[in-house]
């Protein structure tokens, strides 16, 4: 028992490690459609050359609807279900055939939730060390997260030339995390 104990943890940590960022990075992909990011930025060229491959021929199934790269959406999903799939049949947890596909919806919306929080802090981290505005790390950052800082910024305007509505966006990330995430767990009725 203590050996497979002993092999397990580390091949769940690999498989959680390559699976969440592959999926982070397709994730990432989907945001800089939406958002309208600068394809031609480096990091975003990056992105596109990791994820075309596996895009490509899911494209020809699932068309993009609304200017929206649904074949990205999906493949995050597709990929967050075969990773819980693989972590319960690794973990002996009885699982229905498709049940990983009901648990990998509050996975994908917690992906969301949580790279919008990582985006968000490191654009606030990079603002001290005050970047050139023209490095393509400052540009796609200010893309990716501007369409959830801007209702926080014109709500909340900057005192004394600190601008505060990074904190109220965190804030109200995390308390979406902790609210939202929890009943669609229990919901699709994840053991996760």
């Amino acid at each position: 028992m203590m050996t497979s104990s002993y092999l397990l943890n580390p091949l769940v940590f690999l498989i959680q490690t390559l699976f969440g960022l592959y999926t982070a990075v397709v994730a990432i992909r989907f945001l800089l459609q939406w958002a309208r990011a600068d394809f031609y930025n480096p990091i975003s060229q990056f992105v596109v050359r990791v994820t075309t491959p596996v895009l490509r021929p899911l494209r020809q199934l699932i068309p993009g609807y609304g200017g929206m790269d649904v074949a990205a959406l999906v493949l995050v999903w597709l990929l967050i279900s075969v990773e819980l799939a693989i972590l319960a049949l690794l973990l002996g947890v009885s699982i229905f055939p498709l049940a990983a596909f009901a648990w990998a919806i509050p996975g994908v919306v917690e992906l969301f939730i949580n790279l919008f929080l990582f985006t968000i802090l490191l654009r606030v981290i990079l603002s001290w060390v005050n970047p050139d505005p023209y490095n393509p790390v400052v540009a796609l950052l200010e893309r990716l997260t501007d369409p959830v800082m801007r209702p926080a910024q014109r709500w909340i305007r900057p005192i004394s030339g600190i601008d505060l509505s990074p904190m109220l966006v965190l804030i109200g990330l995390t308390l979406l995390n902790m609210l939202l995430i929890p009943p669609l767990k229990w919901l699709v009725g994840s053991p996760f």
